[in-house]
């Protein structure tokens, strides 16, 4: 185990304990405390955290957060509907684009992404992505909290089940590994260390277990 590894929660600013990587900047800490692992719900919510994690490989989140408000004006709020609409002249505009990170495979995997959830949309309806999300949620009661960064694991086999269930449907760029990051950005696992005061804040979704009966 590396020394990051075997770090625990940490006091913060305010003298509260806090996850040891929320600590190295104002942006972190704001995301850890208001937003990371929090239930997320909503398509359009859900798709814009499974493009952004797609983006963020091979960076720094911290990139990608900074970067977020130009994200969301680039993809039309991650609206569906409309970045399903994309043709190759937006994949031009979005590859001059100096907001937003400037990759050619990433941004046609979030326009394919667009178009597999509105495919799934109109056979299910709204919020079908959140539904079938939140199928694969791992229930806190189920967990054992992590004491430290290094017992967080990078992908568990719900992220490998939801990977390859949304690669069914037609999304790409979401391999377990990157899954699992949105699963604990979304709030459908809570591996927020323990003693973190965010623990104590996030309600985690048991979901369905109905994950079977979609497409």
């Amino acid at each position: 185990m590396t020394e990051w590894d075997q770090r625990q929660a940490e006091p913060g600013p305010d003298g509260r304990l806090r996850c040891p990587w929320a600590l190295g900047s104002q942006d972190y800490l704001t995301y850890h405390d208001t937003e990371w692992g929090r239930p997320v719900r909503g398509d359009v919510a859900l798709l814009e955290r499974l493009v952004l994690e797609g983006f963020q490989s091979g960076l720094s989140w911290l990139t990608i957060l900074r970067k977020r408000p130009a994200f969301r004006a680039a993809f039309a709020g991650f609206d569906p509907q409309q970045v399903a609409e994309f043709t190759e002249d937006d994949v031009q505009r979005l590859l001059g684009d100096a907001g937003i990170v400037r990759h050619r495979g990433k941004i046609e995997a979030a326009i394919t992404n667009a178009r597999a959830l509105r495919d799934l949309q109109d056979r299910d309806g709204d919020g079908a992505l959140d539904r079938l999300m939140w199928c694969y949620a791992e229930p806190d009661a189920d967990r054992v909290p992590p004491v430290l960064l290094g017992d967080l694991p990078s992908r568990t086999a719900s992220s490998a089940a939801l990977a390859a269930h949304l690669k069914r449907l037609g999304f790409t760029f979401v391999g377990p590994t990157t899954v699992y990051a949105a699963m604990q950005a979304c709030g459908l696992v809570d591996d927020h260390l323990d003693g973190c005061i965010a623990r104590a804040a996030v309600s985690s979704h048991p979901g369905d277990g109905s994950a079977q009966d979609w497409g």
